[in-house]
């Protein structure tokens, strides 16, 4: 068994919209699973684009406030004491839309997943395509580009 205590996990230095993301499962010595813990300003999301992870699914429980996600299906509410759950390949990105902090728990499985998409604007190819991520400069930087031109959409640094 291993205990820990959520506040005692540092927000890293990492790219990440949402102002707190404690990441527990090294913390607690998770090997098959990703544990994160989030807390959402208004207006914050979970991650920067409408995605899916093509090996993970993902659960998110919420413990406060109320998280809005943007699904296949339409958005979908969920308040205190919800979860909802994403399989491998299905898009999603979730919101803080409210005025009250989110506060919430997101599982993935397997943890160390790698294959993501994101659908989102390329300007090459004016509309809404699929895109990928890639590391580059020796893992210090990613560049997202459009699968259907090629063009490199983004570029973040590490």
């Amino acid at each position: 068994m291993k205990r820990i205590s959520v506040d005692d996990v540092e927000t890293p230095a990492s790219v990440s919209p949402a102002s707190v993301l404690r990441p527990l499962s090294a913390a607690l010595g998770a090997e098959g699973v990703a544990v994160n813990y989030f807390e959402l300003a208004p207006g914050e999301s979970f991650g920067y684009d409408y995605h899916r992870h093509l090996d993970q699914e993902e659960v998110f429980y919420v413990l406060a406030g109320t998280a809005t996600f943007e699904t296949e299906s339409g958005t979908v509410d969920l308040g205190p004491g919800e979860a909802v759950r994403f399989a491998p390949g299905e898009f999603q990105l979730g919101w803080n839309r409210g005025e009250r902090r989110v506060v919430a728990l997101a599982l993935g499985a397997p943890r160390g997943s790698t294959g993501i998409e994101y659908l989102r604007a390329c300007p090459t190819c004016a509309g809404r395509t699929l895109q990928t991520p890639e590391l580059v400069d020796g893992a210090n930087a990613v560049v997202v580009r459009c699968t259907g031109c090629g063009s490199a959409v983004d570029r973040l640094a590490l």
